[in-house]
């Protein structure tokens, strides 16, 4: 059983997964990563649920991750003392009852990626793709000495923290106070080589694009499919939560593709398994002020739209020119998904009101459920659906974001559920009159 690198286009050729390539040497397209359906059949759909979900509990290194756990879908070759493993995945699902009864949909959850090591959903990419360097490396005769990835913030987060882990110098490029102080300071912290650009993600995608085509410094980004095979395995790590029943629709942020492309990766490796027979609808969020992909979809898919992407409180997804389109269009073709958008007021008002239910949510969470308000007012999902949002990292991560709310400070952007703090001088009375107005 094993995996290997093919093009997504279908150009013939197969290679290792531990070749230092991320396109195709035929048409210059994606690669995916490959597994042996037919050695995976071996096992029945069920006695992988029950595998999986023995794996869940365990304390043997690395299969008590929620990634890890599932390492014959990922990486069935590789050593497990090359797994640089911070127990990622296993997240939560919020139920989000009392957000849903206010908007018509009882039966809605907020699955919590951003409850992970480095606070992002992106931990469950790099894991897998740092353990295979680890093991690149620990082959010999390698030519890379560093890990690069240009990020508009968490990848930078989650390549750095798992590159110290595993002690592989690191390379982020970020665009000049495009990011949060959190997330700038994640990568510093952790030792990562930190080069701030005058450019906004796509011109940092651009440069490290270029500085990786020498084969010594190993490009870490969602062009490389590598990261794809973590971040899929969060479709099934819901299906587990639900007693292996999946919900009706799916709906997550969407900036450079690969998260979308990565869930339904899953979901189909879960169908071709007999582990379900349910294929969700996916929903891609973007913001009206960086929607490439929206705008792809409202030509019928005729042809990738790149843009200009402009500044956008969903920083992360402030992305024009997003690697990932040729498997997002596949993704929300083959699930009958969706694709729509939202303005700034929206994403913010939208993150509000689900705070004021007990989340504390990101803005690009933010925007996945200003997406779904839209979708539920039009009648496209139904209030019997069971609906699933991706929150793809923590708030904590965009506290600027969360004042500037609630100061109403943000540009674009009405505060309808603003909560600032109430200044009165340290007597008895005026405490009691402020707390009378309220309660």
């Amino acid at each position: 059983m094993n995996a290997h690198f093919k093009c997504f286009r279908g150009c013939p050729g197969e290679y290792s997964i531990y070749d230092v390539m991320y396109t195709c040497p035929h048409c210059g397209g994606l690669l995916e990563v490959q597994h042996d359906i037919d050695a995976l059949r071996e096992r029945s759909g069920e006695e992988w649920k029950a595998l999986i979900d023995g794996r869940s509990s365990s304390h043997t290194h690395p299969y008590g991750s929620g990634v890890w756990g599932m390492k014959e879908f990922i990486a069935p070759d590789l050593r497990d003392e090359n797994i640089i493993s911070m127990y990622e995945g296993n997240t939560n699902l919020f139920n989000a009852r009392r957000l849903g009864e206010q908007i018509g949909l009882p039966d809605l959850w907020v699955k919590l990626s951003g409850n992970s090591h480095t606070g992002s959903f992106k931990d469950l990419g790099m894991t897998v793709l740092v353990s295979i360097v680890k093991q690149i490396l620990a082959n010999g005769d390698s030519p890379v000495k560093a890990v690069a990835a240009a990020s508009t913030g968490d990848t930078s987060a989650a390549l750095a923290a798992y590159a110290a882990a595993a002690g592989i110098p690191s390379i982020v490029f970020l665009p000049q106070d495009k990011v949060s102080p959190a997330q700038l300071i994640q990568p510093i912290a952790n030792g990562a080589q930190v080069l701030a650009l005058d450019t906004d993600f796509d011109g940092c995608m651009q440069i490290v694009k270029a500085l990786t085509q020498d084969s010594s410094i190993y490009l870490a980004n969602s062009m490389n499919s590598l990261r794809v095979e973590g971040q899929k395995t969060v479709g099934i790590e819901i299906a587990k939560q639900f007693n292996w029943e999946l919900p009706d629709w799916i709906v997550m942020p969407s900036g450079n593709l690969g998260n979308i492309s990565a869930l339904y990766k899953g979901l189909k490796l879960m169908m071709a398994l007999g582990m379900t027979d349910k294929m969700p609808r996916l929903v891609a969020a973007q913001t009206a002020k960086a929607n490439p992909l929206y705008r792809s979809a409202q030509a019928g898919f005729e042809g990738k739209i790149t843009v200009t992407a402009q500044t956008t409180l969903a920083s992360a997804i402030q992305i024009g020119d997003p690697v990932s389109y040729e498997k997002a269009v596949a993704a929300i073709k083959g699930s009958d998904g969706r694709v729509e958008q939202a303005t700034e007021d929206e994403l913010a008002n939208a993150s509000a009101m689900a705070d004021r239910t007990g989340l504390y949510t990101c803005p690009h969470t933010g925007t996945a459920l200003a997406v779904l308000f839209k979708l539920v007012d039009e009648g496209v999902i139904r209030s019997d659906e069971r609906v699933i949002i991706i929150s793809t990292a923590h708030g904590l991560k965009f506290t600027p974001f969360k004042l500037g709310y609630h100061q109403s400070a943000l540009d674009e952007v009405i505060a309808r559920h603003a909560n600032p703090p109430i200044n009165l001088p340290a007597d008895l009375n005026a405490v009691k009159a402020a707390i009378a107005a309220r309660v």
